[in-house]
């Protein structure tokens, strides 16, 4: 039986985060640059997301030496990237990165809709430990978030379809994290009405 292992809060961080950072900052300062290497041209976007791949699954993987474990959410987007961010990089076309975002969301809603059709909150089984709810509050915040991920895949969608490379970026850097974190703290009031104190029972 694996033993999970607390890890340094900041460390957690950096792991978790530092990658998509250095995608961001990388990005800036090679945007406007092409590279020519092994007789084809890349642009610095292409470039980019070639570095990030193996510097994502390093931190993942020392995520998991650190902790003993890796939920399945951390699992499905490092597949994710490998398979898209691989195929913009072989191919050399940035479309197949920037539908990543879209994939892993409409993944994770999908996911979400197949256990509230099956009457269960999958989403429960993820984050039962850090928020305790009762089921009524489990299965409410599930469709909240299966909706809320469809919403996110679809401005994805739209954001790369109709905007600069840049944007991007900046929404994929900046907007989503943002948006996930407000979507968590207009969720307070449910929080409230079906929270469980965890020394009861």
């Amino acid at each position: 039986m694996a033993t999970h292992r607390e890890v340094n809060p900041f460390l957690k961080s950096a792991l978790e985060y530092g990658p998509i950072l250095l995608f961001f900052i990388a990005y800036l300062r090679l945007k406007d640059r092409s590279f020519t290497i092994a007789g084809t041209e890349y642009d610095g976007f292409i470039v980019v997301t070639a570095a990030f791949i193996p510097l994502l699954v390093a931190a993942t993987g020392a995520m998991w030496a650190l902790t003993g474990k890796l939920n399945r959410m951390q699992v499905a987007t490092v597949i994710l990237v490998v398979v898209f961010g691989g195929l913009s990089v072989w191919l050399n076309d940035d479309r197949f990165f920037k539908m990543k975002p879209t994939m892993i969301y409409l993944l994770f809603g999908g996911i979400l809709a197949v256990g509230l059709l099956r009457g269960q909150s999958y989403l429960k089984y993820v984050m039962e430990e850090m928020m305790p709810l009762q089921d009524g509050g489990w299965m409410l915040l599930t469709r909240r978030l299966m909706l809320f991920f469809f919403g996110l895949a679809v401005a994805n969608e739209l954001i790369w379809r109709s905007f600069a490379t840049e944007t991007w970026v900046y929404f994929k850097t900046f907007g989503l994290p943002v948006a996930m974190f407000g979507f968590f703290m207009l969720q307070g009031k449910l929080f409230q009405q079906y929270g469980v104190d965890k020394d009861e029972g």
